[in-house]
């Protein structure tokens, strides 16, 4: 098993602000890929200016440099991943990391360098950085394009864990609950490392010391949320 690393817990808590101000972390009902009707919704797209995504690239940096996962180049998946990785190698940059960056096209390109792949050859050992992961699938998608242009997928980063049960389609075609979350199955099965900048854990403390009533009854429902859903 590959150990999970991340931000630190003031990162987190700071992290986890910006989400609700920017609006990208919201509280009610929504219901989730799975079909579970969850208190809370995170939506990378909503860090929708320049000043948000900068500030998200940031988190995403300075996450990655205290976790000390090692690596060669950053990968970012069509669709989402593509502006987060690029911000993400900017914000690295930055700080002194500059590391090559590319990404995949949906469609294959007929004409010019043609290919799904843009940016810097994949080499070496690759992150993939993405918003969140759900069922596991888009990094076992990033991994297969990984290696199959002879680099090594060696670790994801996301913004949010959201640390519950993962699902999977039974031999009777229904879908269950399994054991694990997403990102336990990429660390544990896929052998890759996983780099958040928050989880679940630091959304409930966050709500924990927030003063309002709402805060208090968004809590209650996440906790119970997690109780139902969440993984150990």
């Amino acid at each position: 098993m590959v150990e999970k690393a991340g931000s630190s817990p003031a990162l987190a808590q700071e992290f986890v602000q910006f989400c609700v101000e920017a609006g990208a972390l919201k509280f009610g009902e929504f219901k989730t890929k799975a079909g579970r009707l969850s208190p809370y919704f995170f939506n990378a797209g909503l860090f929708d200016d320049g000043a948000k995504l900068g500030r998200l690239a940031g988190y995403y940096a300075k996450a990655l440099v205290a976790s000390g996962i090692e690596f060669d180049m950053i990968f970012g998946p069509a669709y989402k991943g593509i502006p987060l990785g690029a911000a993400v190698s900017i914000e690295l940059a930055r700080l002194g990391r500059n590391v090559p960056f590319a990404y995949n096209r949906k469609e294959a390109k007929d004409h010019g360098e043609g290919g799904t792949l843009v940016g810097a050859p994949l080499k070496g050992r690759v992150l993939i950085v993405d918003d969140v992961m759900s069922a596991g699938t888009a990094a076992r998608e990033s991994i297969a394009i990984i290696r199959a242009a002879g680099a090594i997928p060696h670790a994801v980063a996301i913004a949010l864990d959201r640390q519950e049960k993962a699902t999977e389609v039974g031999p009777d075609g229904q879908v269950r609950d399994v054991d694990h979350s997403a990102v336990q199955y990429v660390q544990r099965q896929l052998g890759l490392h996983v780099c958040a900048i928050a989880t679940l854990s630091d959304l409930l403390q966050y709500l924990d010391v927030q003063p309002s009533s709402a805060s208090a009854e968004h809590r209650d429902r996440v906790l119970a949320y997690r109780q139902r859903y969440g993984v150990t």
